[in-house]
C-alpha cells in the first residue's frame, strides 16, 4: 500500500498537470474564435468563384479547360490535410483512416497515389505506411497563408494537366460546430460542369472577355481549387482548436476526478496511521 508521502507526490503531480491541462484549454478557445473568423472570412471567396466560373462555363461551352478533362492514368493524386501539433483527440486519426480507406480501394484496383501532406501527422504518417508524398507542407502555425499552400499543391494540378494522374482528392476535416467535426474526402479534379452549376444561379450572364475567355477561364478555375484548398486548412484549423479544447477540457476533468480519489485514499491512509499509533500508545499503557 503507498505511503502518505507518495499519495501527496501524486496529487501534486496531478494538480499541475491540471494546471496545464485547463490552460491549454482557455487557449485553444481563444484561437479556435479566430480560426472560425478567418474560415468564415474565406467561405465568401470562395462561393464568388465559384459563381463566377460556373457562370463562364455556360457562357462559353465551346471551350474545355484541362481541369474538366479526364484521361485513362491508373493514378490518383491526394491532398491530405492535418495539423502540425497533437492533442487534439481523434481528429487526425478519423481523416486518416477516411484516407487510408480509399487508397486500400485504389490499390485494388490495381492503382496508386501521389500524395500532398500539409501538416506534421499527416507527413509522419505517410513516411510510416511508405505511401509516395511528392510534396508537403508544414508548419503553417496559426494563420495559414495561402503562398505557402500553392507550390505544394501546384504540383498535383501540373501531374493533372499533363495526365500522369486521373483525379484529385481533397481530404480534410469540416468544421460543423464546437462539438461536432466532420471528415471529408472530396474530388477536386477532374471538375464537372454539374460542381461548378452548383454555384452559378439560375441566370445567364453575358460576358466581354479582356484578353479572351481562354485566359480567363484559366486563371479563374486555378484560382477556384486555390480556394478550395485554402478554405479545406482553413476548416482544419478550426476543427483543430475545437478539438484540442474539448480534449483539453476532458483532461482537466479526469484530473480533477483523479486527484479527488487520491485525496480520499490519502485521508483513509493517514487515519489507518493514526489509529495504528492509538493502539499501540493505548497496549503500551496498558501493559505498563
Amino acid at each position: 500500500m503507498a505511503t502518505g508521502k507518495e499519495i501527496r507526490g501524486k496529487i501534486k503531480n496531478f494538480e499541475s498537470t491540471k494546471k496545464i491541462t485547463k490552460a491549454m484549454e482557455m487557449i485553444s478557445v481563444s484561437k479556435m474564435r479566430k480560426a472560425q473568423d478567418r474560415m468564415r472570412a474565406a467561405r465568401p471567396y470562395a462561393e464568388k468563384v465559384r459563381q463566377i466560373a460556373g457562370n463562364l462555363s455556360k457562357a462559353n461551352p465551346e471551350y474545355t479547360h484541362p481541369f474538366m478533362e479526364t484521361n485513362e492514368a491508373k493514378t490518383a493524386g491526394f491532398v491530405v490535410v492535418t495539423t502540425d501539433k497533437g492533442l487534439c483527440g481523434g481528429l487526425n486519426t478519423n481523416v486518416l483512416r477516411a484516407f487510408t480507406n480509399e487508397l486500400k480501394a485504389l490499390q485494388a484496383a490495381g492503382e496508386s497515389a501521389e500524395i500532398v501532406a500539409i501538416g506534421n501527422k499527416g507527413l509522419g504518417f505517410m513516411n510510416r505506411i511508405g505511401a509516395k508524398v511528392v510534396s508537403s507542407v508544414t508548419n503553417l502555425g496559426d494563420r495559414p497563408h495561402l503562398d505557402k499552400l500553392i507550390g505544394p499543391v501546384k504540383v498535383l494540378l501540373d501531374a493533372y494537366t499533363e495526365g500522369r494522374i486521373k483525379s484529385v482528392h481533397l481530404a480534410y476535416t469540416r468544421f460543423i460546430n464546437t462539438m461536432r467535426q466532420e471528415v471529408v474526402v472530396q474530388q477536386l479534379l477532374p471538375l464537372t460542369a454539374e460542381d461548378l452549376q452548383e454555384g452559378a444561379g439560375g441566370r445567364d450572364w453575358d460576358y466581354i472577355y479582356e484578353p479572351d475567355a481562354a485566359t480567363v477561364i484559366d486563371e479563374l478555375l486555378l484560382r477556384y481549387v486555390e480556394a478550395q484548398v485554402y478554405q479545406a486548412v482553413a476548416e482544419n484549423m478550426a476543427s483543430e482548436q475545437a478539438a484540442r479544447m474539448v480534449a483539453m477540457k476532458a483532461a482537466t476533468d479526469n484530473a480533477g476526478n483523479v486527484i479527488g480519489e487520491l485525496k480520499l485514499v490519502y485521508n483513509k491512509t493517514r487515519q489507518a496511521a493514526i489509529t495504528k499509533e492509538l493502539s499501540e500508545i493505548v497496549a503500551g499503557a496498558a501493559a505498563v
